[in-house]
């Protein structure tokens, strides 16, 4: 399956349990093609196969697309910033804070601050033994930062991590 033929029916699909009709090929191409050219998604991306061959890179950018072109009520982003440099960072960001408003919520998994220094979150949790050890607000990110996980019982970067929900 191709990226553009998923991403059709994945948006074609939303569309429908939504009682709205299906873009007609010509509108779904120009709102794809904005939205890839938008993101740096280069066009030859959108013809290969899903995610067969894709760098870290070309993933991450897969998945922003997808959440650009789904602009889901909830994205569950896991360790979205993993493995990108500063400018991929800062790519990233910006879209997750394009898809912010009040009817749209994100949950961001991320074991380090630096994606939160682009995206504020509104909430912070900290999870140790499969549990939220404790939550708070931006400044409880950057005390884990600060500190480490130590405080929160068993926590470690490879058990647990912040949670933010934008």
């Amino acid at each position: 399956v191709t990226m553009m033929v998923f991403l059709k029916a994945a948006l074609n699909a939303q569309r429908k349990a939504r009682g709205e009709k299906p873009l007609a090929a010509s509108e779904f191409l120009r709102t794809v093609r904005a939205r890839a050219q938008s993101l740096g998604v280069e066009e030859s991306l959108l013809k290969r196969p899903l995610n067969v061959g894709f760098s870290g890179g070309e993933k991450k950018r897969n998945e922003l697309l997808q959440l650009a072109l789904l602009s889901p009520r909830l994205a569950v982003l896991d360790e979205i910033d993993s493995g990108l440099d500063i400018d991929a960072l800062q790519n990233v960001a910006a879209v997750m804070r394009s898809l912010q408003d009040s009817g749209r919520a994100q949950l961001i998994i991320t074991h380090y601050q630096r994606l939160l220094h682009y995206v504020r979150p509104t909430h912070v949790h900290i999870l140790a033994g499969g549990r939220i050890a404790r939550s708070g607000g931006p400044e409880l990110a950057q005390a884990v930062e600060a500190s480490g996980y130590a405080a929160y019982g068993n926590a470690s970067p490879a058990q647990s991590g912040h949670e933010a929900a934008q």
